[in-house]
């Protein structure tokens, strides 16, 4: 007997993985090695003013249900480095499955890294597991910040269905500084206040530093509050200054985003973000 059921397509998946590690050499931070497979893809521009700057890549334009990416950035005692990818990362619509991304950072000894991702930006239908794990040294300093679009505003899109799970984990000598799961879907934003209150972006920002440059962080972050358009707010506490930004206006809070740090860096963001 002939099986009549239709047949489901075999599609192809992404699967990528690029590894970055950086070392001391001359007094200087310079590249020890480079690995990149499939379609994760990483390299660092000439500009090494202040600080060299690993830019990360996925060249095959996005991710769907059954991709797996991961990136990985190391430094060692000593380091400073700036890590960013060249664009927004896209979730899309799956048929089935989910997109797996992780990113894993480890700062050695005195060791400086600004983790400066653009954005990712989430269609609808999309099902996206985000995982970022930071390994710091005792005497480390981090910054991160990581922003979310829900929907592209300009095809009027509606989120009615999705999910988002991303978990940031930051352990300082192995002992949990950090641990800030968000677990989101079309149902938990429907309406309420208490989750967004509708804004179609979202950040978060995090500093890992001694406990008085985090209270100066926080100082300066309530300064620059408020921002025409951009819901935000800044705590400070055992040697962490976490802040949370949301917006009904996804390009207002980028350029809110980028007013904030280039305040706390002292300095102006990668030359691939686009504004």
């Amino acid at each position: 007997m002939l099986d009549t059921a239709p047949l489901r397509p075999v599609l192809e998946r992404t699967h990528g993985c690029a590894e970055v590690e950086l070392c001391q050499k001359n007094a200087r931070t310079a590249l020890r090695r480079l690995f990149q497979t499939g379609s994760a893809k990483a390299f660092l521009p000439k500009v090494y003013d202040p600080a060299p700057e690993v830019v990360f890549l996925n060249t095959s334009g996005g991710l769907t249900g059954g991709d797996r990416m991961a990136h990985r950035l190391s430094l060692d005692a000593g380091c400073h480095a700036v890590g960013t990818t060249q664009t927004a990362e896209r979730a899309y619509a799956v048929l089935d499955g989910v997109a797996s991304m992780t990113v894993s950072l480890t700062l050695g000894a005195g060791a400086s890294l600004d983790w400066l991702p653009q954005e990712t930006i989430l269609f609808n239908g999309s099902a996206l597991r985000r995982t970022t794990t930071v390994e710091l040294a005792r005497d480390a300093r981090f910054l991160m910040v990581e922003s979310v679009v829900l929907g592209r505003s300009a095809m009027d899109e509606q989120m009615s269905g999705f999910t988002f799970h991303d978990t940031r984990r930051i352990l300082r000598d192995g002992a949990p500084v950090l641990i800030d799961p968000v677990r989101i879907n079309a149902h938990a934003l429907a309406g309420r206040r208490a989750c967004l209150d509708r804004a179609q972006a979202f950040a978060t920002l995090i500093l890992v530093d001694a406990d008085a440059k985090c209270e100066d962080a926080q100082s300066l972050l309530r300064d620059i509050f408020p921002m025409e358009g951009i819901e935000a707010a800044a705590s400070a506490f055992d040697g962490k200054c976490v802040a949370r930004f949301a917006s009904a206006d996804a390009q207002r809070l980028k350029q809110g985003l980028v007013r904030v740090l280039t305040a706390l860096r002292g300095a102006p963001l990668p030359r691939v973000w686009q504004i």
